[in-house]
């Protein structure tokens, strides 16, 4: 798995505090960012976290190029509404050969290794056949694997982002897109270790576990070290 930060809002906690100062200031946006210090910023900044109004935090936005990851976890990352989205369509961009990706609990066991590498072998044949017999490629991607590679570009706001990582950073989150997940969240922290600083799965982001009798456990960890 690749995962690189590769645009983002030029100084994104000055543009957060910029307009949280915005709504509550006779002044204009330009002269509240040039005028704010970074120590002003870095206690409104908190100050908004820990209120959880997170409304200013939808006006920066952070791009990553994620690359090394499958149809599988993209199926998951598309349920998080509010992002762009652009990958690699397996409609133009032809399969032969295709890479794929296999889970740790197939890696670590040959026997199950073997079967599956196999499967994949199988499946790439078909897929060639398919269009050596003149099926259209739009139509041979229907014997693909969901553990084919795939690469896309998405882009979230700090706001969903944060919901994000609440969500599949958590322990309980499928094992390849909570990979992604503290991936993405290393990337930001380094940018803009403000906005990010709570953030993480629930138990860490709010102190709380939505998952009920179903918790990892780490929540009480987390209050017994307080």
């Amino acid at each position: 798995m690749k995962v690189k930060l590769i645009k983002y809002t030029p100084e994104p906690e000055r543009a957060v505090a910029m307009s949280a100062r915005l709504c509550y200031s006779a002044a204009g946006a330009e002269e509240l960012e040039q005028s704010m210090s970074e120590a002003q910023i870095d206690k409104l900044i908190k100050k908004l976290s820990n209120m959880g109004h997170l409304s200013t935090f939808e006006h920066v936005s952070f791009t990553f190029a994620i690359e090394g990851i499958s149809r599988v976890l993209t199926h998951q990352l598309v349920r998080h509404r509010i992002a762009s989205y652009s990958q690699q369509s397996q409609r133009y961009v032809a399969e032969h050969g295709f890479e794929y990706i296999v889970p740790p609990s197939i890696a670590v066991k040959p026997e199950a290794k073997a079967k599956y590498d196999t499967l994949m072998r199988q499946v790439q044949e078909i897929y060639d056949e398919l269009l050596g017999l003149g099926v259209h490629q739009e139509d041979a991607r229907y014997v693909l694997a969901n553990a084919t590679e795939t690469k896309i570009v998405v882009t979230m706001n700090a706001r969903s982002l944060l919901h994000f990582f609440e969500k599949r950073c958590c322990q309980r989150a499928q094992w390849e897109i909570r990979n992604l997940a503290n991936a993405m969240l290393r990337e930001v922290q380094a940018v803009a270790p403000r906005l990010f600083t709570k953030a993480g799965p629930a138990c860490v982001a709010l102190g709380s576990c939505p998952e009920g009798e179903m918790s990892c456990g780490r929540l009480a960890g987390i209050n017994a070290n307080k």
